[in-house]
């Protein structure tokens, strides 16, 4: 068997630009649902009506997401989300990320805006 060594890169340094990006890098998507599809976009946006549970589809390891939520009801979030930091608020806007780091293992933190 033969070895190879990479001599230079595959992919050169500022050849990707923001346009050649996939949507899931680069859209925003209001969720008319409860399943957070993490190929469809980057940021999510949500005014719940009702208590909801959220799921998570084609979600990988290493992927970040983002939400803007906002509602006076309770959520429930997919098994293995642990939320490390914040607490969901019913009267203002949330700004949500979650990384997903294993295989259902999700880290999720909650902010908002300081009054």
């Amino acid at each position: 068997m033969s070895r190879t060594k990479v001599k230079k890169s595959v992919i050169a340094d500022n050849s990707v630009s923001y346009d050649q990006l996939g949507p899931e890098f680069t859209e925003t998507s209001a969720l008319s649902g409860t399943a957070i599809d993490w190929d469809s976009a980057q940021v999510f946006t949500k005014t719940l009506g009702a208590a909801t549970t959220f799921t998570y589809t084609n979600d990988e390891i290493g992927m970040v997401k983002d939400l803007v939520i906002s509602g006076p009801y309770g959520i429930t979030w997919p098994t293995g989300t642990k939320i490390i930091a914040g607490e969901y608020d019913t009267t203002v806007d949330n700004f949500i990320q979650i990384v997903k780091t294993g295989a259902a293992e999700y880290f999720l933190s909650i902010s908002k805006q300081s009054t």
